[in-house]
């Protein structure tokens, strides 16, 4: 693939697998494709920062999964997702 900065970082494309980052975090919630998003990049940009940002989105969905425990909308073991209108 051509260098492309904004369209396709090396970051997010060096993967082994061909696979571009962003083919599998658009399927997530906003939370939990950033974590990926950032672990997938770690070895390649920023190391150590970046699993420190993934693990901020993680903290940051576990709490939002543990209210959503308490809300009434919970049902059928299933979470109210980022992309839920």
């Amino acid at each position: 693939m051509k260098h492309d900065p904004v369209n396709h970082p090396d970051h997010y494309t060096q993967h082994p697998s061909g696979v571009e980052c962003i083919q599998i975090t658009e399927h997530m919630s906003f939370n939990l494709g950033n974590a990926i998003k950032y672990i997938w990049r770690a070895d390649l940009k920023a190391g150590m920062q970046d699993l420190e940002k993934a693990r901020w989105y993680l903290d940051r969905e576990i709490q939002r999964r543990k209210l959503a425990l308490d809300m009434p909308i919970f049902q059928n073991g299933k979470f109210p997702s980022d992309k839920t209108v």
